[in-house]
Parts: C-alpha cells; structure tokens; sequence
C-alpha cells in the first residue's frame, strides 16, 4: 500500500514536471482562491488582536454615554438623533451620586463639527483631538497616561486657567524634545495655552490611528471659551464586575431626568466595548462573506481547470492505460492514480497560494499600522481545501481512465 502511494506520487510529479504551463495554468484559480482565504484569515485574525488591545487600553470596565449612536457613519448623524436634547454636567453629576455601581465619571466637551488647529511658531497641526474635561479623565482613561509633566488640576479647572495637556505626536511636532514642551505657550483656534503635559501615546487601536493628536484642555476652561456651541459626553468608570448594572442604573437616570416616557426607546446611547466587538464582527462579517464567495469562485474555477487538464491527459495516455491494465493494474488503481495527479495539481497550487498569501500579510504590519497574523488551522485549511478540490473535480477523469477497456486502449495511436 506504501509503495503504491509513492508510486502514484512519483507519476503524479512527474506529470507536473512535463507539463509546466499547462499545469500552473490549471491551478492559477486554486492558487488565487487560497491566497485570498490566507489574507482575510491574516486580517480577521490581527484585528481581532487589535480590537483585545482596544478593550485593555480604553478599560474593560468604562463605556461611553453620548446622545448619538456610535458606529461608523463617516461624521454623520440621523436627524432624529440630532434633534435629541443636550446631555449636560448636571447629568454626569446626578450619574455620580445616585448610581452606585459607577466609580467615576470624565464629562468631556467638544466640537465634532469643527475641524481644530494647533501652532506653535511656523509649525501647524490640523485636526486636533480637543475636549474640555475634569482631572478624572485620568482615572477613566486607562490610555491617558503621562510621559512627562503633569495632568491640570481641579484648580486650574474651577479658575478656568489655559493650561493644556498635549498628545505625544503633538509634542514631537513642535518640539525637540518632549521635556521641552512643558512650560511652552502653544496656540489652539488661536487661544494661547501653557503647556503643563504630555500624554504617551496609546497603541494603535480599532478605529483609531498612529497618532496621538489630544489637546486636552479644563472642563470650565472650554465652557468659558466656547459658551453654547458644543456637545457634552461622558466615559464613566464602573466597580469591577459591576458594569451592566452600572449600565442598567445609568440609563434609569437618564429616562428619568431626559422625561422619556416607558414606552419610548432611549434618546441617549450608551456604547460598551461588548458592543466595540459587536460593530466589528457586522463589519469583518461583510468583508469576509464577499471574500469568501470570491475565492470559492477563484476554487471552482480552478478545479474546472484541472478537470479539463486530467481529461486531456486521459486521451493523451489511452495507450499507457491500456498497458497498465494488460499487466494486472485494477481499476481502482488506475482511478488513485489519475486521483494522485489531480490532488497533486491543486495542492501543489495551494501550497504557492499559502506562499503568496503568507508574505502578503507578513508584510502588511511592515508598510502600515495594521496588525496581520496567520495562524496554522488557517494554512491546515488552505491547503486541506485545494487538495480536497483535487479530490472532487478529479473524480470524473480518474472514472473515465479507470473505466477503458484495456483492448481498446491498447488499439489508440
């Protein structure tokens, strides 16, 4: 049985070998169709990481309330939702005192309408991420660490001071060295602000970029500056193990104090990272159900190919057949052998497919910021599916061989 196996791998290679064009031609579509199903795997499974990195660095226990739905809308919100009433500091604070599950709360202001500038000197940074907010910003966001300097105080907040907390690439931009930001007056929509730290910059994270572009000024600060035109959200900090109730007692305050009657959905949102992942999944899902029909497309093409190629080699070698039956071949070795070739052929193909795909997502977090990683059940799969398209589209040639009368056979120029 041994021998036979090798037997029919040799002649298998060796029609590999004497028909090179033929052979890469008819595998080109399984080679495709496996590359494809490498990268997606590669890149399902590095944002899949990235999105753990995102749960670790904005803090397993907070979530966002906004009185917008979050998710990917490219800046725009419905009508209905813009029609929503304000949330206000009067809110956080009503949140803070009657919700016992919720540790802390960073009330944030802004202004997702306007495109904010920062200068220092000739250098220019456009779309900064500026907000007015309260030193708990510092205990909500796991990822607002400092590198060096100091967090504003709550009174430089209370006496509306323009002090300002500045993004490690903000720093970097205007200055040689980060130590040599603090103490330095930088301009924001032309305020004048004294720099008092610098954040470290967050690793990359979903729907995030490299860049760490905060510009991150006091609560009352803002209010003073921007009175009337801005939107207030809040990231709160539950208790461990306490974050749906916190959800729970957070919303209860809110329908009460927004007047939402109980028959009437929420005029707010509240996003946790279970509904980070949530939103990803919808998205990846998309993604991979259009790859997927793609590449079983590039397969089924592919097999098509080799089905045709191994009918061709069966009129090819009629005599050769025939002079393997006339010395005792069986049937059913002459169908393993012509099986053989086939799974050949398209696992040869899924091999250089793995290849191909492999060094494409090896390379992907060279050139950008994405994260890309293969795992082995997806090379396992990749080429278990192109021998497995061998196998398939091989069955009806090996039939064909197996099934010629030897006499005639031995009769065919």
């Amino acid at each position: 049985m041994q021998s036979d196996f090798r037997e029919n791998l040799k002649l298998a290679l060796d029609t590999v070998r004497a028909h090179k064009l033929r052979s890469f031609l008819a595998i080109l579509g399984v080679m495709i169709g496996v590359a494809l199903i490498i990268l997606v795997v590669g890149l399902v499974q590095g944002f899949r990481s990235t999105i753990q990195d995102e749960l670790t660095s904005e803090g397993i226990d907070t979530a966002f309330v906004s009185r917008f739905e979050q998710g990917p809308k490219n800046g725009r919100h419905p009508k209905d939702e813009k029609l929503r009433k304000q949330l206000t500091l009067e809110d956080a604070l009503a949140i803070k005192e009657l919700c016992p599950a919720v540790h802390e709360i960073a009330v944030s202001a802004f202004q997702w309408q306007l495109t904010h500038i920062a200068r220092y000197q000739g250098n220019i940074i456009e779309g900064t991420d500026f907000r007015g907010t309260f030193p708990a910003y510092l205990t909500v966001y796991s990822n607002a660490t400092m590198k060096a300097g100091r967090f504003f105080t709550e009174a430089e907040n209370e006496h509306r001071e323009n002090v300002v907390v500045i993004g490690e690439n903000v720093a970097k931009a205007f200055f040689p060295s980060i130590e040599d930001s603090l103490g330095k007056e930088i301009l924001v929509d032309g305020s004048t602000y004294l720099v008092v730290g610098v954040f470290e910059k967050p690793s990359g994270g979903f729907g995030t970029n490299d860049e760490d572009r905060r510009t991150v000024i006091p609560y009352f600060t803002f209010m003073k500056l921007y009175p009337g035109s801005f939107e207030i959200a809040y990231r709160f900090l539950a208790y461990p193990g306490k974050l749906d109730a916190a959800v729970d007692q957070i919303k209860e305050v809110l329908r009460r104090r927004r007047n939402v009657a109980y028959d009437q959905p929420d005029n707010f949102a509240i996003q946790t990272q279970v509904e980070v992942v949530k939103q990803f999944n919808d998205i990846i899902g998309g993604v991979v159900l259009a790859v997927v029909v793609l590449s079983s497309i590039g397969l089924l093409i592919g097999g098509m190919g080799v089905m045709n190629i191994m009918l061709v080699s069966v009129t090819e070698r009629t005599r050769e057949i025939g002079v393997r039956k006339a010395i005792g071949a069986r049937g059913k070795d002459i169908t393993w052998q012509f099986l053989f070739e086939a799974m050949t052929l398209t696992g040869t193909g899924g091999l250089i497919g793995i290849i191909f795909g492999s060094a494409i997502v090896m390379l992907i977090p060279v050139v950008s910021s994405l994260k890309a990683v293969v795992p082995a059940w997806a090379i396992i799969i990749g080429f278990t599916v192109s021998v497995g398209i061998g196998l398939i589209f091989g069955v009806w040639p090996a039939t064909k061989a197996a099934r010629l009368n030897p006499i005639e056979a031995l009769r065919h120029e």
